[in-house]
């Protein structure tokens, strides 16, 4: 396993950290309701997912 031989500075160190952000989730259109839904996920409006009835709404 690799072992640091040098402490890393704490400007290095936050340089790398400042590139870990949280990413915004793509929202899609349902296709029925039209309502703001995460991809491949089941709509929480209607309950339909991929023109399916999935959820009771």
């Amino acid at each position: 396993m690799a072992v640091p031989k040098r402490k890393m500075s704490r400007s290095n160190t936050r340089h790398r950290r400042s590139q870990w952000k949280a990413a915004v989730p793509t929202l899609v259109a349902c296709e029925r309701c039209h309502e703001p839904k995460l991809q491949h996920n089941a709509c929480p409006a209607c309950g339909t997912y991929n023109k399916r009835q999935v959820l009771e709404v």
